[in-house]
């Protein structure tokens, strides 16, 4: 099946040009310890951390064990968003020791920052994309993402410096060369749940909200908007439990998945609004034609002849939950925030020419004495 839907495939794209931003803009974004510091700061307080973070004062993580007590919040962040968002954002102006572009890492430095200083998390771990075409699902279908380019050099460089600075900020990385970032954070998410977490999600990508739970959130960092399970049907026209059974129907442009030829998203909705799943739909395939929507009786032959791609991509849109996760011996099961490295930071500091006011910012949200050179 995976032969025959390869010849859907678009030609092959245009190489990238090495280190240039103009050849890349329809790349998208994925869809991947040393002692405590003798004179580390103690945490925030709970209110002071309520007060930089206005969700938590709407009741954000009030969420409750069978025991009463507060469910502890796992923050999953979904990496390579951020740092695409700020390769394309952030101006040409920042170089690292060795004269390459430094723009993504300042950007997501950036944006790290934000986050840390608003939430406070004590629970963290951030997903970042190393299969990017290497994954389990390029082996189902060939052509999966095949409408990307690969990202130049001097982007996987800023990659790898995320993920350093993630590390000496005493955050767990989550990486691996056959699953993707959004199979990293699934995977991480239902094993928080069975140690009694709740999960933020930290990121815009509909696709994550299929990982959803009652008392779970995603949260789109850049509009500042939160939402659960129940606000997903509002934002994409589907329950959260829904969302790949729909990108099957419909399929999606961003990761090359087909869909069923001329199942568009207003009819996709409207299917699983009544059969409830891919699976009812395809057992009742006979029962569409006498739905009233527009195209009812053209949608019935189309599900019949396109079955088997339906159900490959769905096998394409449902995020894993059972990915390796390999973490540093520092981070415990919890992904419970470690020890900064204040010597690892400062060299990076260093190597990327951050300026005072963000070392100062990253010092602190290490909790870390920051000393200003003379």
């Amino acid at each position: 099946m995976a032969d025959r839907l390869a010849g859907l495939r678009p030609g092959d794209p245009a190489p990238a040009r090495p280190g240039g931003r103009g050849t890349h803009r329809r790349l998208h974004p994925h869809r991947h310890a040393q002692a405590r510091h003798p004179r580390a700061h103690p945490p925030r307080s709970a209110a002071t951390a309520q007060r930089l973070d206005p969700a938590a004062a709407n009741g954000c993580g009030a969420a409750r064990m069978s025991d009463g007590r507060a469910r502890p919040t796992l923050y999953l962040v979904d990496a390579s968003l951020y740092v695409f968002r700020a390769w394309h954002s952030m101006p040409d102006e920042f170089h690292d020791a060795d004269g390459w572009p430094t723009n993504a890492v300042h950007g997501f430095a950036r944006f790290l920052l934000e986050l840390l200083e608003r939430a406070r998390p004590q629970h963290i771990a951030v997903a970042f994309d190393e299969a990017l075409d290497s994954c389990f699902r390029n082996a189902l279908y060939p052509a999966y993402k095949a409408n990307r380019e690969p990202a130049p050099e001097a982007l996987k460089r800023q990659f790898g410096h995320c993920k350093t600075l993630c590390g000496a900020l005493g955050l767990a990385t989550l990486a691996h060369r056959e699953y993707e970032a959004d199979d990293l954070i699934g995977s991480a998410l239902h094993r928080a749940r069975a140690r009694g977490h709740r999960g933020v999600i930290v990121s815009a990508d509909k696709d994550l909200s299929q990982l959803l739970g009652a008392d779970d959130e995603q949260w789109d960092f850049a509009r500042g908007q939160r939402w659960g399970a129940a606000g997903v049907k509002a934002r994409h026209g589907v329950d959260a439990h829904q969302i790949a059974d729909y990108l099957a129907l419909c399929g999606d442009a961003v990761d090359n998945i087909p869909g069923v030829p001329g199942i568009g998203a207003k009819t996709a909705a409207v299917l699983l609004a009544h059969f409830g799943s891919l699976d009812a739909l395809l057992a009742r395939i006979d029962e569409i034609p006498f739905l009233r929507f527009r195209g009812a009786a053209a949608a019935a032959p189309k599900l019949r002849a396109h079955r088997e791609q339906a159900l490959l991509c769905r096998q394409l849109s449902t995020i894993a939950l059972d990915a390796p996760l390999d973490t540093p011996l520092d981070h415990d099961r919890d992904f419970t925030r470690a020890a900064a490295d204040a010597s690892g930071l400062r060299a990076l500091c260093d190597t990327l020419g951050f300026g005072p006011l963000t070392r100062r910012r990253l010092h602190e949200a290490a909790g870390l004495d920051y000393a200003t050179p003379q």
